[in-house]
Parts: C-alpha cells; sequence; structure tokens
C-alpha cells in the first residue's frame, strides 16, 4: 500500500542540502543580527532614522547568501584564488582613484546607489587567497611564510593609504592566525610585530623606566637566535631592528592622519580633551556604567536616548546594550560571540583539508579581533580605531561581509562529513576489489 510521506521526512528532504551544517553557529549569528537591529533602533528612536529596518533587511539578505553558499562546493574557490586576489587589489585601488571621502578617509565606492566599501569584503579575499596559497604549502617553511606575507602586503597597503588603520589591523589579525594554524614559527610571528612592540614599548619606557624596553630588544635577539637560521646574522638584525623601534614608532607615526593620532592620544588620558576629542569615550564609559547589573531598560537610557555619544548605533553599538541592558546583557553578548569563535574554531578542527580549516580560522581570527578592539575601545581599554562590533553594528558591507564568511565555513561543515563518507565508501570498494 502507498504511504503519504509523513511531514517529519518531508523536512528532512527539504532540509537535507544542509543537513551538516553548524546550525548552533548560524541561529548566534542571526541572534546577533536581530538584536543588533533593536540595538540600532533604540539608538535613533527620536531621530526618525531607519537605519535598523535596513539592518534586518541587509541581514535577511546575509541569510539567504549564507546559506546558498553553504550548500555549495567551498573547494570550487581554489580554482578562483587569484582572480579573487585581483579583484580585491583592483577594488581597493579603485577606491583610491574613484571613491568617495568621508571621516577623514577615502574608503567608498558608489555602486546602483549604494555606498559600498570594498576593504570590508577584502577581508574575505586575503582569506580566501591565503587558504588557498597555504593549502598546498606549510608555513613551517620560512620562503613560505615570506611568500603570504607578500601576499597580505598588497591589500593591507593600499587599506592603509586610504587611510583606513582599523581595516589595516584586522588584515594583519588574519595573517597572523592563519599563519600560526599553518605551523608558522611562533618566534617568527613575535619577530614579525616586534618592531611595532618595541616602538610603543620605548615611547612608554623613555622617561619611566628604559631598561624595561631595553631587555625586550635583547629578548626578540634571543628569539631569533633559537628561530631563525644565520644565527649571529638574524639575532643582531632583530636587535637592530627593536633599538630602532623608536625611530619606526616616528616613521608610522608620520604616516597617520591628524584625526587617527588624536584617537591615540585620547586614548592615554580621555580626560586631557574632556569637550573635544575625549568626549566620545567618556561618555561611552559613563553609559555602560550608568547601566548597573540589570541596565535601565530597553530605550530608556539617558546617554543613549539623548544622543551622547556619537557614532552609538556603528562602531559604539555597544554602549547601548551596556546602558539598557547591563552588566548581563552585555555579558551574554559577549559569551555569544564566545560561542561563535568556539564553533569556528571546532569546524577549523574537523575539516577535511587544510583549505577549509585555513578558511575558518581565517574567519575567526577576524570576528575575534574585531570583537575584542570594538569592545575595548568602548571600555577605554583599546585606542577608538573605527572597527565595527560584527553583526551588531550598523554598517551594509560588513554585515554582508561577516554573513559570507559564515556562509564559507558552514560550508566548511557541510561538506566533511560527506567526504569523508565517500572515502570510506571508495577504501570499502578497493578491499573488495583487492579480495
Amino acid at each position: 500500500m502507498f504511504r503519504k510521506p509523513s511531514k517529519v521526512s518531508q523536512s528532512q528532504a527539504i532540509l537535507s542540502p544542509w543537513d551538516q551544517i553548524d546550525w548552533v553557529l548560524l541561529i548566534s549569528v542571526v541572534g546577533l543580527t536581530f538584536f543588533g537591529g533593536v540595538a540600532i533602533r533604540t539608538t535613533e528612536l527620536h531621530q526618525g532614522l531607519i537605519d535598523w529596518w535596513q539592518h534586518w533587511i541587509f541581514g535577511g539578505l546575509g541569510v539567504g547568501l549564507a546559506l546558498w553558499l553553504s550548500r555549495s562546493r567551498y573547494d570550487i574557490l581554489l580554482q578562483w584564488q587569484w582572480p579573487i586576489y585581483a579583484l580585491t587589489n583592483l577594488s581597493l585601488l579603485a577606491v583610491k582613484i574613484v571613491g568617495s571621502s568621508a571621516k577623514g578617509g577615502q574608503r567608498w565606492l558608489s555602486i546602483a546607489g549604494f555606498q559600498v566599501q570594498p576593504s570590508e569584503f577584502a577581508k574575505l579575499g586575503l582569506i580566501i587567497t591565503l587558504a588557498a596559497f597555504l593549502h598546498y604549502r606549510n608555513a613551517s617553511n620560512l620562503p613560505n611564510f615570506a611568500k603570504a606575507l607578500g601576499i597580505m602586503a598588497i591589500p593591507w597597503l593600499l587599506v592603509f593609504i586610504q587611510p583606513d588603520l582599523g581595516t589595516s589591523l584586522v588584515f594583519g589579525a588574519i595573517t597572523l592566525g592563519m599563519l600560526f594554524w599553518a605551523n608558522a614559527s611562533i618566534g617568527w610571528l613575535i619577530l614579525l610585530v616586534s618592531p611595532i612592540i618595541s616602538a610603543i614599548l620605548f615611547a612608554i619606557c623613555f622617561k619611566v623606566f628604559l631598561p624595561g624596553w631595553l631587555i625586550w630588544v635583547a629578548l626578540m635577539g634571543v628569539v631569533a637566535w633559537f628561530s631563525l637560521p644565520w644565527k649571529w646574522w638574524t639575532a643582531g638584525g632583530a636587535v637592530a631592528i627593536n633599538l630602532l623601534g623608536g625611530e619606526v614608532g616616528q616613521l608610522l607615526w608620520s604616516k597617520l592622519q591628524d584625526y587617527q593620532k588624536q584617537r591615540l592620544i585620547t586614548f592615554i588620558d580621555p580626560d586631557a580633551d574632556a569637550l573635544g576629542w575625549g568626549y566620545q569615550l567618556i561618555q561611552s564609559r559613563t553609559a555602560i556604567g550608568a547601566g548597573g547589573l540589570l541596565g535601565k531598560g530597553l530605550s530608556q537610557g539617558t546617554q543613549t536616548q539623548l544622543n551622547f555619544v556619537p557614532e552609538q548605533h556603528t562602531d559604539f553599538i555597544f554602549t547601548a546594550i551596556g546602558e539598557e541592558f547591563g552588566f548581563v546583557g552585555s555579558m551574554l553578548t559577549i559569551l555569544v560571540f564566545w560561542l561563535v569563535c568556539v564553533r569556528l574554531v571546532l569546524i577549523a578542527k574537523n575539516a577535511k583539508d587544510n583549505f577549509g580549516s585555513l578558511m575558518a580560522i581565517g574567519v575567526f581570527a577576524m570576528i575575534f579581533f574585531q570583537v575584542i578592539v570594538n569592545i575595548g575601545m568602548t571600555i577605554n581599554l583599546a585606542p577608538v580605531t573605527g572597527i565595527p562590533l560584527p553583526w551588531l553594528s550598523y554598517g551594509r558591507s560588513a554585515l554582508l561581509t561577516n554573513f559570507l564568511a559564515i556562509g564559507i565555513v558552514e560550508s566548511v561543515a557541510n561538506y566533511r562529513q560527506r567526504r569523508n563518507l565517500y572515502l570510506a565508501a571508495k577504501v570499502k570498494y578497493k578491499r573488495r576489489k583487492a579480495a
């Protein structure tokens, strides 16, 4: 007798293309996006703006793209490694030539009436390109390590000169995370960032405790001795470069725009210019502190509703969460981000190949760094860099980039088990044939 398919089997058939994706990860980022719209709305309640509605619309589009990507084979991207890299660099170059300027930088392209920020999509382009390159090459080899840095250098430079210091820092975090996952020496990674750390320590220790900086310089010589060939030469070179840390700092400082310099100065002492550059940080701390344990309630925060915090719907969205949802709401938000990061690492560990694993860890590095820096700057533990809070801050390009990244990672998860079953069947067939 013919039986009508049950509702359970019908639903299973509908969901079968996504039966191996990480639903915890997807539901977490969708929840963050919905909550982001709520938080954005409360910052615009008395201004008649609809950014919160656009946030949800583009979030819905992002979910659709993520689901589509998750059922597509991610390894196809291996064939498009260099076209993606070329498109990434060309889009960043186009910004410099025909892009529009705002907030001290030239970062946007006008496409079909929408302002698009190519540097956001360039993060994903870099992740795909580096993952494809390191898929075939182990970063424990020094020439491969240097080539990977060369791949990163071109888009990083194009972003840095826009100027967009925040995104250029994200590029660095992505590269360091992926090189570490590809078995690069810890010593090489430390030496890579050591001149910047030396410059910061020199500025701090020069008038306080100069031997502290000299200890760091000597330590870098030891790291070079044990991690690089031609020990005397490389150790001496590492010491020399870090001794020049002060000059390196001056060089980097001279390349920054005035507003970027002011942000760094304000981070050290926001009260020195309480009505100017320090105003935003002071108001941000006040808003988060005013939230107390449980918050003042949705749309009840005085700092939020009276618009005391500039850019609260974008880079400083966490201040609205802190004031209106309190310590509990803030910690729950951080907990969801922690869950997202854990799921990304688990997918990276269980991926069927290096390419998928590296892409997952690249997305992890991108999200983790942005969350740490964004929340850190709202509570004055990090300089203001213009880095948005993933899925919560308003920003169409950033939101779509994050969902595209999740879609690719979900594809890595979705095809892991299927590939393993295929290999098991193939091995079983060969054994039968041999018998």
